[in-house]
Order: structure tokens, then C-alpha cells, then sequence
């Protein structure tokens, strides 16, 4: 959605799909009358699909497409521009000895950096579908959320008006815990407004849940399911400030709610587990969840992404081992 009507756009969805104006009635009467998640059988089926054994040529082609789906991130108080270039730097030349190594999505940044990102990629700042390096910009008072929405909505235009492509909000969780859904989803909407460019088009918009907040898979599947009919383009896990952050049950719950969306609407949106990914080993259980829930034509940057700072490298001494013939490991490579 990228032109001025995208908020009578997603309320008229909101409507269809409730049967009546997106209310703190309505939400509820929706989200509550979903159905309820088997924790066992959710759990059960998370471990079985992190015990797929995949062939090792596989693994070679895994390596590569999680480089291509990582946003590399640094979100530390005491980030610098110096910080944020080294980053950018890594993110354009991840192996330095090896020119063709794919390259990360995206560099994820808090606001302020937003500029310093923009200017040091340069002709390689872009859509990362077409080889290019987008910027994401963390905002909405992340990772709290405890602000005003004057300040949110500053917050996520400041970022865009500087040259981010994504915007990675956070929730309210104390009101999605209340019971007040009808204030979340009110939030998102207008963050998904604040996320418009002058030229009409819209900064994607991934919405971070905090799942490690949030104390129940049924809560993680209607703040999923909240944060989609809102116009979340992308449903996120977490900040990486809480713990538990990404675990793989949880991804799997959300990867079903996105199925379960794609199959009632047509639409595809996206998913991002972010936080505690930190080797190649568990990275790949996640492709292959992703694979085996939604497919393939999912594991690309505008559908899924890997919210990390350390998890290049891991992948990045996998990939060595392999190209240069230092992997000893066997023809099939069990990732338990």
C-alpha cells in the first residue's frame, strides 16, 4: 500500500475481516476467537523440523541465502558514526578474500545514525531484493516503547525523512496486556502513516512484539494477528533487549499466522526472529522451518530476515570451511 488512502485502506480490511469497525470490542471478540495454541504439539513440531538433516551442497546454498537475509545490527548507547561505518563496511565487503560473498540486507540502526548509514553505503544503499543494502531504523522509543505517540510518530518520520527503508517499531505491551487492543492497533496504523515518504511511497514496517514479554503463545499468535490487520509489513520477535528473545517455537507460531493470513488475504508479509541467533547451525534450523512452513519463494529479503550482530561471522567461518575445502564434515550434515 503506497499511496494517501493506506489508512481508509487498512481500516476497510480491518473491517471485512472483523465484521465491523476495528473497536477494543471487535479486536477482542477476533483475537479471542481464534483458536487456542497446542503448546506441545507447536513445541514438538519446532524440534522436529531442528532436526532435519540437509546434504552438504545444501548447506553451502543455507550459508549464502542467511548472509542474504541478516540485518546486521548495532543498537548500543554507545554507537558512534565511526561505529555505524565500520558496520556499513563490513556489511558491503563481508569476506575480504572472497568477492563473491553475498552481502547482508540490511544494516539496522537506532535513528540518529540513520545518516551516517545513508551517506557510507552510498550507490550501494538500495533494495536488497536487487543486490543492494537497505537501512533500518529502530523506532517508537525502542526498545520500551514508553513514550508518548507524539514522540513515536516523530520518532519514525525523523528516521525516514533521513533515508531508512525500514522502520522496526516495538508495541505497547503493557496495553496489549490490558486488554486494550484497540490502542495497539490504533499505534501501528498511525506509525505506518508516519513511515510515508513525499513521493508517496512507504518505508516497510516491521512490528517487534517482544514475545519474550508477552507469557503465552495464544498472546504472541493475536499480537501477531493485531499487528498484521494494523499494516505490519513484517511481524518481528523481539527487541534483542529481553530475554527470551527469537526462539525457534515461537518463530514457528508466527510463520503460521502469516500462512494462515497469505491464505485468507493473498498477501505475503514478512518475518523477523531477532535476538539469541547467534551460529550458522541454528540459523539453518530457521530456513528450514521457514521452508517447510511457507516455502521457499519466503526466503527472500522482503519476506524474512535475521535480526543479529554476531551471527555473520559464525556463517561467515562455516562458508570459509566449506570454500576452501577445510569442511570435513559428512555428506549429510544433521543441524540437531
Amino acid at each position: 500500500m503506497n499511496n494517501i488512502s493506506t489508512d481508509l485502506a487498512l481500516r476497510a480490511r480491518a473491517v471485512e475481516i472483523l465484521g465491523g469497525e476495528p473497536s477494543n470490542e471487535a479486536l477482542r471478540r477476533f483475537l479471542h476467537g481464534l483458536p487456542g495454541v497446542d503448546a506441545v504439539g507447536l513445541e514438538q513440531r519446532a524440534a522436529a523440523l531442528g532436526t532435519r538433516s540437509i546434504k552438504t551442497s545444501s548447506k553451502a546454498w543455507a550459508l549464502d541465502r542467511i548472509i542474504e537475509l541478516i540485518d546486521l545490527t548495532t543498537l548500543e548507547g554507545a554507537d558512534t558514526p565511526g561505529k555505524v561505518r565500520s558496520l556499513v563496511a563490513k556489511a558491503m565487503h563481508p569476506d575480504a578474500s572472497d568477492p563473491s560473498c553475498p552481502r547482508p540486507a540490511a544494516v539496522c540502526v537506532y535513528g540518529d545514525m540513520v545518516p551516517y548509514a545513508v551517506a557510507a553505503l552510498g550507490t550501494m544503499h538500495g533494495d536488497p531484493d536487487n543486490g543492494k543494502i537497505s537501512v533500518a531504523a529502530v523506532a517508537t522509543a525502542f526498545p520500551s516503547g514508553r513514550s508518548s505517540l507524539a514522540i513515536k510518530l516523530a520518532d519514525t518520520a525523523d528516521a525516514v525523512a533521513a533515508g531508512a527503508d525500514e522502520i522496526d517499531m516495538v508495541i505497547d505491551r503493557g496495553a496489549f496486556l490490558a486488554g486494550d487492543y484497540a490502542f495497539v492497533y490504533d499505534q501501528i496504523v498511525q506509525v505506518k502513516e508516519a513511515c510515508r515518504r513525499e513521493d508517496g511511497s512507504y518505508a516497510s514496517l516491521k512490528v517487534i512484539l517482544e514475545t519474550g514479554e508477552l507469557n503465552t503463545y495464544d498472546n504472541v499468535k493475536r499480537a501477531s494477528w493485531l499487528s498484521i490487520l494494523a499494516g505490519g509489513d513484517f511481524i518481528k520477535t523481539s527487541t534483542g533487549k529481553v530475554q527470551p528473545a527469537a526462539t525457534l517455537p515461537v518463530t514457528l507460531l508466527m510463520l503460521e499466522v502469516v500462512r494462515d493470513w497469505h491464505r485468507l488475504t493473498g498477501e505475503k508479509i514478512g518475518v523477523k526472529p531477532a535476538g539469541g541467533i547467534s551460529s550458522a547451525k541454528d540459523a539453518i534450523k530457521y530456513v528450514v522451518t521457514v521452508a517447510e512452513t511457507l516455502g521457499e519463494e519466503w526466503l527472500v529479503p522482503h519476506l524474512f530476515r535475521f535480526g543479529a550482530s554476531s551471527l555473520l561471522n559464525d556463517v561467515l567461518m562455516q562458508r570459509q570451511k566449506m570454500t576452501t575445502g577445510h569442511y570435513s564434515g559428512p555428506d549429510y550434515l544433521t543441524i540437531a
